[in-house]
């Protein structure tokens, strides 16, 4: 059965596999449309380049007019905040996720707008204290467990 949901998926797939975008890919799980399966390459020249971070993208019905619920499977270590945020079990809250989501974000954007995060965070009003003080008092140590997450990544993806 074909919904606008689906189709919508189809389209956003498509997009995906023409238009390819450095440093993100994604794919429907095993057949299931509306599962998807992503990877987020961190970005070069931070210290989250060379990660390979995996993460689970599921739609509802709803989509696009409901954000899909999107999820890290592998273990972060990140500033987060109400607007932005990575929550110890990988549940990502991204305003755009939120309630600045639009009809208009597509599979790519979404994706994107979750690297962006990774090299811009929003320590002001953490969900992980203990990464949002060591980013704000001591760098260094903030980019040595970042890459922690980063080596962790090559073996648990």
């Amino acid at each position: 059965m074909t919904t606008p949901a689906r189709r919508r998926l189809m389209r956003d797939l498509k997009k995906l596999q023409s238009d390819k975008v450095d440093g993100i890919s994604a794919a429907p799980s095993n057949d299931n449309i509306m599962l998807w399966n992503a990877v987020i390459f961190g970005p070069e020249d931070t210290p989250w380049e060379g990660g390979t971070f995996r993460l689970t993208v599921e739609f509802s019905e709803e989509f696009p007019n409901k954000a899909p619920a999107v999820k890290f499977l592998t273990r972060m270590f990140h500033p987060n905040s109400m607007q932005y945020a990575v929550y110890n079990d990988g549940t990502i809250c991204l305003d755009i996720l939120q309630n600045q989501w639009s009809p208009i974000y597509d599979v790519q954007a979404i994706l994107t707008s979750i690297q962006s995060l990774l090299c811009d965070p929003n320590p002001n009003s953490p969900a992980n204290s203990e990464a949002a003080r060591i980013y704000n008092e001591n760098t260094r140590e903030y980019n040595r467990r970042v890459r922690e997450v980063v080596e962790d990544s090559w073996c648990n993806s």
